[in-house]
Formats: C-alpha cells, structure tokens, sequence
C-alpha cells in the first residue's frame, strides 16, 4: 500500500491536465471543428497561470487568467476559421507554433522560480476513510473540477437542448442552419470553450502538477489530447477513462525507475507517445466505428451563403 497509493495518486495527477484537454476538445469536435492548436493554448494557458500567481499570489485568479488565455488564443483560431475560412488543420498548427514561441518569450524571467503549489482540499469526514479517503477525496480543487467536467459535459451534450443543437450542428450544419441556428455562433462558442479548458489544463501543470516554469512544459500532452477524443470515440465517459489510463502510461517510467527496473530512461519516457500511436491505429482499423461515432461535419468548412 505505501507504493500502490502514491502511485495511484501520481496518476491522478498526471491524467488532470489530459482530462480538461480532451473534454474540451470533445465539445469542440461535436461542433463540427478539428481544432489541432490544443497544445499551444495549454501552454498559454501554464505560463499565464504561473506569471500571475508570481505577482497576485493568488491561484483563483491564475487558473481565470490561464482560463482567459485559452479562450483567447482559441478565439484566434476562431475568427481565422469561421469568418475567413481558413483551412482547419493548418490553422490548428499555426496556434501550436505560435502559442509555444509566445510562452517561451513571456516565460524568459520566469524559468527558475518555483511555486508552492495549489492548496489541497480534504473533503470533510470523507477524506478521513482510509486508502479511498485520500485517494479520492484530498485533492487540489482543479482535480475535483476536472471530475465535475466529465459530468458537466455529459450532461450538457446528452440531457440540454443546447447540446443538442450543438450535436445537430457538427453532424449536419446545413440542416442546422436551414432549421434557423447560427451554425457560426454555435461553434465559436464551442471553440472558445475548447480552448477555456486546454488552458486550465496548462494552468494545473504550472501551478500544481511541476509548480514552475520550463518551456515547452506541456511535452505533447496537447496531441495525447487529441489522441483521446479519437481514443474515447467522442463520449466524455470514456475520455475520463482514456485519461487516466495515459496518465498512468505517463508516469510508468517515474515507478519504473524507482523500482530499479532496467529499462533505458529514454525509453519509457517514449512509452505514451508510443502507446498514443498505437491506440490510433487500433481504431483507425475500423472505419465503421469512426464514422458511426464521430460528427459527420468535422473537419468541414460552412459557407452559408451556399
């Protein structure tokens, strides 16, 4: 138990980042956009949390402010592929590349100091159970918001009449927009919330996962996000179990090293890209499922005027 419960927790917060990513992803998909600037807006996201919790010293307002920058950097993307129909895919790559050369130029007095970390919340009375209380109930409160998150989305997509709307629109936005909805509206918002969420994921690597600044510190966790969404066929269910399975693919090597296992370093620290790889080709194999499951707009640009 004094290595399944830290390595359980370790997991947990490895798979935090991953699950704000992909959830608001998820909702950007069903809108009918591929939006491929996640890991741009995630690390937007950590270095305007980190600078802002340096000078506030207050973490509410760094997770906002983490929150603002990935809306904005994702209203970006939104204005140049809704309103002037630029090309998604290479949209999306252009705000990764943008996104990590901007935080890298903010981050400059940044690198070197460190943070103390976000408070740790402990449910009362809950928290006291033994082994389930502290794995499930003593966390930061970004956790606990990621696991509403899951809920939240789930709801909004399968139980609202805005997600409805929302599913109506990325599986046919022609016929959404012939029934009298803003297909553009609907997916700006759907963008912006998309990118909210990646930038609160980058918040809690800089302000709880590694409280400090690197460049570059979201390491591909914006493509294993992506990976996931596919991965979790477009239901936020199983992107919480996507999640937490490439969480503990992440932290393998960390155990793995402690244990005195002989694996080169530079191995396991490959294994999640790897195990992302091969989890896209498994599902790539079934064209039936994808097109069953994802929206049959994705990807394609609307012109209402046609």
């Amino acid at each position: 138990m004094e290595i399944l419960i830290p390595a359980l927790l370790t997991i947990i917060t490895a798979a935090t980042p991953l699950l704000f990513a992909a959830l608001g992803e998820l909702v950007t998909e069903k809108s009918g956009v591929l939006n491929l600037g996640i890991e741009g807006m995630m690390v937007m996201g950590a270095i305007i949390g980190f600078v802002t919790v340096h000078y506030t010293g207050s973490a509410t307002l760094a997770i906002l402010a983490s929150l603002m920058a990935g809306a904005l950097m994702s209203a970006i993307f939104a204005v140049l592929v809704l309103q002037f129909h630029a090309s998604q895919v290479p949209t999306g790559l252009a705000l990764t590349i943008f996104g990590i050369g901007l935080s890298a130029l903010l981050g400059q007095s940044m690198i070197g100091i460190a943070y103390e970390g976000l408070p740790i919340i402990s449910i009362p009375l809950l928290s006291s159970i033994p082994v389930v209380g502290e794995l499930l109930f003593k966390h930061d409160i970004l956790v606990f918001l990621s696991i509403l998150m899951v809920f939240a989305v789930m709801w909004f997509l399968y139980r609202s009449r805005a997600g409805l709307i929302l599913r109506a629109v990325g599986d046919s936005h022609d016929a959404a927009h012939a029934m009298g909805y803003s297909v553009i509206k609907i997916r700006f918002l759907a963008i912006l919330f998309g990118g909210a969420m990646a930038g609160v994921g980058g918040a809690y690597l800089s302000l709880a996962y590694s409280p400090l600044w690197v460049e570059q510190m979201t390491a591909g966790r914006g493509w294993i996000a992506l990976a996931l969404v596919v991965f979790a066929t477009w239901r936020p269910g199983r992107v919480l179990l996507g999640a937490y399975l490439f969480g503990g693919i992440t932290i393998l090597q960390l155990h793995a090293q402690a244990l005195g296992i002989g694996i080169p370093s530079q191995v396991m620290s490959m294994l999640p890209y790897l195990a992302t790889v091969v989890v896209l080709v498994i599902i790539s194999s079934d064209q039936a499922r994808i097109k069953l499951n994802s929206p049959a707009s994705l990807g394609k640009a609307f012109h209402p005027s046609r």
